[in-house]
């Protein structure tokens, strides 16, 4: 197979997805059980854990329905169950109409409508194992690499983060970006103090003043709160794994993204448009920022962790890389990359980061991850409000 193509699932708008899924998504924390009883009755149905919809500011109601919509039209999934109750603050009716601009089929069950819990259950159980036999007819075929965003994580971070697992995913980045991929880097709290080494490498002035707000507007945000969020970085564990500071954390975190210029600054969950690595405005924090990448089409998600974080993602599959030996031995099934050779000096960072490249080849072609394999579906949204 050609280095610049993969096996994946060419959809009718011309988009491509790696994994066939249908997508139940509760419009509210109320109507989340029954969404949870459909989806663990139906083999390729996948529960999006969400639980507000209510009791939210107007802010984070809009960020939920977009973010929640765009999973719906997400390359990976090929229908939606939206389950509301049908007395949430979220329009449950405006979410399915915006999954359904996408060219995957999607139903609407009110739980108020249909008579209760069970009788939405049998029905969306229904609805949900139709939509998943469709998978059947479906056949991989050739797609370039151009057709594939992929997003870059870390998280459980140790001193071998730094050291090993994040200088590879930077040469694995490169070769993704050479390849014609749109690739994003994230994680806007854990820059703080290496803003110098991402605008030195911005394409344009413009950008590198984007960046700049962008982690300036973070900043601003944390202290407003009256916490001292600086001075909680790094992370109890990231200190365990011999991480000092907070400017040691960030100048590891940004080797994820390679040598190739920043050719945008995303919102959260907002698509990349172009080829090259972008920048995204999320959270340090896993869960929350994952979530953005993947509503933003990322069909894949690359992961580092030192100290061994096993999650996971609702649609994308995500492989875990560490450059922790101890944590690869200790933590295996939720391992799928050793990056520690690096440090005993077996392999080069190039190496380390072709083997990575060749794994996500083989992960987008249909090979299952760990975290795929331990049904790690985690799901959450960015709130910025209160709830009342």
């Amino acid at each position: 197979m050609n280095l610049a193509t993969f096996m994946g699932y060419r959809r009718a708008d011309g988009a491509v997805g790696v994994r066939n899924l249908v997508a139940i998504i509760p419009t509210c924390g109320c109507a989340l059980r029954a969404a949870q009883l459909i989806a663990a009755q139906v083999e390729g149905a996948v529960l999006l854990d969400y639980n507000g919809g209510c009791g939210e500011t107007e802010a984070d109601i809009a960020v939920a329905t977009r973010l929640l919509a765009q999973y719906g039209r997400h390359p990976n999934v090929i229908g939606s169950v939206v389950v509301s109750l049908g007395c949430e603050t979220l329009d449950a009716h405006d979410l399915s109409a915006r999954i359904a601009t996408g060219v995957a089929p999607t139903e609407l069950l009110v739980i108020q409508q249909l008579g209760g819990t069970r009788k939405t259950v049998a029905r969306g159980v229904e609805i949900a194992r139709h939509m998943a036999a469709t998978a059947r007819d479906l056949q991989r075929e050739p797609c370039s690499l151009s057709d594939l965003t992929v997003a870059l994580e870390c998280g459980g971070s140790d001193a071998t983060s730094g050291m090993a697992s994040n200088p590879a995913m930077g040469a694995f980045s490169d070769l993704m970006v050479a390849a014609g991929t749109r690739v994003i880097l994230a994680e806007t709290s854990e820059l703080l103090g290496a803003e110098h080494v991402l605008t030195s490498r911005a394409a344009t002035p413009e950008i590198a003043h984007e960046l700049l707000d962008v982690i300036d507007a973070c900043e601003r945000f944390l202290k407003a709160t009256g916490e001292d969020f600086i001075n909680k970085q790094p992370s109890p564990g990231n200190i365990r794994g011999g991480i000092t500071t907070v400017e040691e954390k960030a100048l590891g975190d940004v080797l994820k993204g390679g040598a190739t210029p920043i050719v945008d600054v995303l919102a959260y969950g907002q698509p990349p448009t172009l080829p090259g690595l972008s920048f995204m405005d999320t959270p340090g924090n896993d869960l929350s920022s994952v979530t953005g990448l993947v509503a933003a089409g990322s069909q894949l998600v690359v992961f580092t962790t030192g100290r061994g974080n096993p999650m996971g993602n609702a649609i994308a599959p995500v492989i875990k890389v560490t450059g922790n030996a101890h944590t690869y031995q200790h933590m295996q099934e939720d391992m799928d990359l050793d990056a520690s050779p690096i440090i005993s000096g077996a392999e080069t960072v190039a190496q380390v980061g072709q083997r990575m490249f060749d794994l996500a080849l083989r992960v987008i072609a249909g090979e299952t991850t760990a975290a795929e394999e331990m049904q790690q579906h985690q799901f959450m949204m960015l709130r910025q409000g209160p709830v009342y």
